[in-house]
């Protein structure tokens, strides 16, 4: 189950963003801030502010809270408070009332009931989720806005009748109160992303968090169930799919009994493909239970794909069968396996017959149309799924060349001994992953092999290492990449940040074994970064000395700057006005006589920054590298690479 907390001062948007957030992933919502306002509203309506009497009062009408963000209800016993606990007077009394510790305690014990009934997942917000309600949420939203954009909303949300000048000083005043009371105050969790709405509409603020939320896989993946009688090819079709042999493929009807999942990724998009038991209308024996297994599988599956073997035809069987998919009311594919050739294609036309539509004509076993049916596939898929695929750690990847003590410094971080250590370069062979509570946060670290030599050269042992480091590091966030200070910076050490850089990977530098480093070893030290780090002078650098444990505490510091650069988006308005500026005082080269015009940018993407930049003809490398020198002055962007591509519109070029 996953939690999102959102967190925030008042007129930030947290509520209207979360609801809507919460709509749209088919998730439950908690509004705290519903929930101190329904206790003020006991408070005023019991005349005492005793915390004795209130939480008395509580047990006589307990709070209840309606999770459905399209409707989101609040009752004090049976009184619905709804409009109510919006009242001026309720306003002006919460801060009072929320301050109070006994207060707090007992709603905090309600808030964590409310979360852990939900299912699939919560969006949570209010003042202190990241910090003290749910500090282990999967992600934290720390929302924000300047006060004046924060007293313009709520005035119009009031219809204007207070005017701005009061609701700022109001909202001031709210501000001081939530941040400095003794007991939860509003504070930014040291691990939550900083959205500021200031300069964003609903609408865009909304997409900035769903952006987040999909980039760190918290969406869950889509279900595809794969379905049909014994002996038509489901699992040879599933082997296709993943392209290597993972599902247990005979001629013999039946090898699959129970329902087994895998993960598979096609044109960017990550779901799960679900291979069930063959489906019988009339099971006996052991097939009762693999034809049930088929049924819970159509239940869970967000997509379903119905495989027919297209020299048998459609049987009775096929008929009840669909019948049961037509309840379901997923998408359903009807794939028809077997066909090898265009004689084959003709006679499975007769397949059109079932009613499900046009059948996607495949061979399983010899890869025809299996990308066609994958493209089908895709296209189906909700934009939210069934299956949770991530529990919201950041995952770091610690990498570098053998013997430069990436498991040591994964035991100082940990404080035990996690990975074998040895004076033997090349101890660790296998990724190594560990969750690690450090720096106020929990993180997923894989340990990773050393990288010897290029994957094309090496062998055995060696090669098999490179692989699954670089498979890591392709499903890392950040790669903390590991340098022996004590030795020269290698073509190894170089090859392994240009590895980082091409993955488009957040980047941190850790300078180990600095308690070897001696004066005249630093000054040498400083002339390489100089000569080899140039095309990473925006990466973070942290000095450590993994054996004793010396600052290891700047190590967490450094990996959140990184991962804030490395999802960081720049609003539209200021990127074009920092454009507009740039190209003003310094327009780009002439070329062939001509001056290319550019009309604006956008940012494409995050995780890392892309930005596209659209003129009227090709732009010089040299001044790519300019934009986006000027903009990582302009907006940081420190531990990330960034893109910078130019698009010539007339043609529709693109240059990388």
């Amino acid at each position: 189950m996953i939690v999102i907390a959102i967190d925030g001062p008042s007129g930030a948007g947290k509520s209207s963003t979360s609801r809507e957030i919460a709509r749209r992933a088919g998730w439950n919502y908690l509004d705290t801030g519903a929930l101190y306002r329904a206790v003020t509203w006991l408070s005023l309506a019991l005349d005492s502010a005793e915390p004795h009497a209130i939480i008395q009062g509580l047990k006589t009408s307990p709070i209840r809270f309606v999770s459905d963000p399209t409707k989101p209800q609040i009752f004090c016993g049976d009184t619905d408070l709804t409009e109510e606990i919006r009242s001026e007077k309720v306003t002006a009394a919460v801060s009072a009332i929320s301050a109070i510790p006994q207060i707090r305690a007992e709603l905090l014990t309600l808030q964590r009931k409310i979360i852990d009934k939900a299912d699939r997942g919560i969006v949570v917000e209010g003042r202190d989720i990241g910090t003290v309600v749910a500090p282990h949420a999967a992600m934290k939203v720390f929302l924000t806005a300047d006060l004046q954009a924060r007293a313009l909303r709520r005035d119009t949300e009031l219809g204007a009748q207070h005017g701005a000048e009061a609701i700022g000083q109001s909202l001031s005043e709210r501000d001081h109160i939530d941040s400095t009371r003794a007991v939860s105050p509003l504070s930014t969790a040291s691990d939550a992303v900083i959205v500021d709405s200031t300069m964003l509409n609903l609408e865009e603020t909304i997409e900035r968090i769903w952006e987040l939320l999909k980039e760190r896989n918290l969406l869950g993946l889509p279900i595809v169930a794969i379905l049909g009688r014994p002996n038509v090819g489901k699992s040879t079709l599933i082997n296709r799919f993943l392209g290597r042999r993972e599902a247990i493929v005979e001629d013999t009807p039946g090898v699959t009994r129970d329902r087994v999942s895998y993960e598979c990724e096609w044109n960017g998009r990550r779901f799960i493909i679900m291979d069930t038991g063959g489906w019988e209308s009339k099971p006996d024996g052991i097939s009762v239970q693999v034809s049930a297994g088929a049924e819970r599988a159509m239940e869970e599956a967000d997509v379903l794909a119905f495989v027919v073997d297209a020299h048998v035809g459609a049987l009775d069987e096929d008929d009840i069968l669909v019948q049961e998919l037509r309840k379901a009311k997923k998408p359903t594919i009807l794939v028809a396996n077997k066909v090898d050739g265009d004689s084959d294609e003709s006679d499975a036309h007769a397949l059109w017959n079932l009613g499900l539509g046009q059948p996607c004509f495949v061979s399983a076993l010899h890869g025809r149309g299996s990308g066609d049916l994958l493209d089908l596939i895709v296209r189906e898929l909700p934009e939210v799924g069934g299956a949770q695929a991530q529990d919201g750690y950041r995952r770091i990847a610690l990498i570098g060349r053998p013997n430069v003590g990436k498991s040591s410094l994964l035991n100082a971080l940990a404080g035990e001994s996690l990975s074998i250590v040895d004076d033997v370069a090349g101890t660790t062979r296998d990724p190594v992953d560990s969750l690690i509570d450090f720096g106020g946060s929990i993180w997923r670290f894989v340990d990773t092999a050393g990288l010897k030599k290029r994957a094309n050269q090496a062998s055995g042992t060696d090669y098999y290492a490179t692989l699954r480091t670089q498979a890591a590091l392709e499903r890392c966030e950040c790669a903390v990449v590991v340098l022996d200070a004590s030795q020269p910076i290698s073509e190894q050490d170089l090859r392994v940040i240009t590895m980082v850089e091409e993955a488009g990977k957040a980047l941190v530098l850790v300078m180990n074994k600095w308690d070897l480093v001696d004066e005249d070893r630093r000054d040498q030290l400083d002339r390489e970064i100089d000569r080899h780090l140039d095309q990473v002078e925006w990466a973070q650098r942290v000095n450590v000395a993994a054996k004793t444990g010396w600052h290891r505490d700047r190590l967490a510091p450094a990996i959140r700057t990184a991962l804030d650069s490395w999802e960081r988006r720049v609003p539209t308005s200021k990127l074009n006005s920092f454009l507009g500026a740039l190209i003003g005082a310094t327009p780009p080269p002439v070329r062939g006589g001509k001056q290319p015009k550019i009309y604006y940018a956008t940012q494409a993407g995050i995780a890392p920054p892309k930005f596209v930049v659209f003129s009227s003809g090709w732009i010089e490398a040299s001044y790519r590298r300019f934009i986006e020198r000027r903009l990582r002055e302009e907006f940081g962007f420190p531990g990330t690479p960034v893109q910078v591509a130019i698009r010539v519109k007339e043609r529709d070029k693109e240059q990388g």
